[in-house]
């Protein structure tokens, strides 16, 4: 249970609605930011402007699963206010104040070291990527299936990376019967690619691997599918990006090659919001019992 606990949470998607459901139903006092548009309350939570928080008495801050923005800009679905976090925000809150995010980028960092705040990154944990992966494939195949004329069956299809994510990609795309070629940079990889039964290549030979590709799946947020890449795939290729924007593919080129780059992040909040907010809540939870116990003991 989260008695007594004090907790901002600063706006969001349809996902965070299954968190503030969780920390209310474990007893926590939530104020809530960038909602005012809601249609329905919680019991235990209350709508507030951000000025109007009482951060002095905040044990912690949980943002979306994209953060901020490099300006410190939140994601408000349920709002038309702009909510900039500062670190002149961060730093008039306890010591102890813990803030969660999915992702960060250099500007919540930053505020975050500034303000001498502890910052955790959701998505950096094992556990969350894993179970986040499954709606991530589920959305891929979506996309997939909307954006090309033949079957995922007997297609080729690249996987770019062998993450938590990839992983899950390349393995659910084998299983419907894809021929699936996994690019990789690491040996170990490699050999766990050829262990899955799976085609493996190196990412250096990328301009070489991708000259039959039916559908690219980038997973690495890193320029990798590149205009020299591109310029060798086929003209019916599908590339579907998963990485965090701006993704790892450079779209001016493929528009201009005339091949459907699609940029995809934050698929799970898109095709299965229930179930994304699921996954976060029940690990927001745990981590916030334990600051809880930490204090108390």
């Amino acid at each position: 249970m989260l008695t007594g606990m004090q907790i901002a949470v600063i706006g969001g998607d349809a996902r965070q609605l299954e968190v503030i459901k969780s920390l209310t139903e474990n007893d926590a006092k939530l104020s809530l930011v960038g909602f005012e548009q809601l249609g329905h309350s919680f019991s235990g939570a209350t709508k507030e402007k951000l000025e109007e928080l009482e951060l002095d008495k905040l044990d912690s801050i949980i943002l979306p699963v994209p953060g901020t923005n490099l300006e410190g800009k939140v994601e408000t679905i349920f709002s038309n206010e702009t909510v900039i976090l500062t670190s002149a925000l961060l730093t008039k809150t306890p010591a102890h104040c813990t803030v969660y995010s999915g992702i960060s980028n250099a500007y919540l960092d930053g505020i975050a070291k500034k303000a001498n705040r502890k910052l955790v990154r959701l998505f950096e944990r094992d556990d969350v990527a894993i179970y986040n992966s499954i709606p991530t494939v589920e959305g891929t195949i979506m996309m997939a299936i909307q954006h090309t004329d033949f079957t995922i069956h007997g297609s080729k299809v690249l996987v770019l990376g062998l993450g938590r994510v990839g992983m899950s990609v390349a393995r659910v795309f084998h299983l419907l019967g894809a021929k699936v070629k996994v690019g990789a940079r690491k040996t170990e990889h490699i050999a766990r690619i050829t262990e899955m039964g799976l085609e493996p290549c190196y990412l250096k030979d990328l301009e070489e691997e991708v000259k039959d590709t039916d559908i690219c799946i980038n997973t690495i947020p890193a320029k990798i599918v590149t205009a020299k890449v591109i310029a060798k795939m086929p003209a019916h290729t599908l590339i579907i990006d998963l990485a965090s924007k701006p993704g790892g593919t450079d779209f001016r080129y493929a528009e201009k090659r005339g091949i459907n780059a699609l940029l995809a992040p934050g698929l799970p909040g898109i095709v299965a919001p229930k179930t994304a907010g699921r996954i976060l809540a029940n690990v927001l939870t745990q981590l916030l019992e334990e600051d809880l116990m930490k204090r108390e003991g």
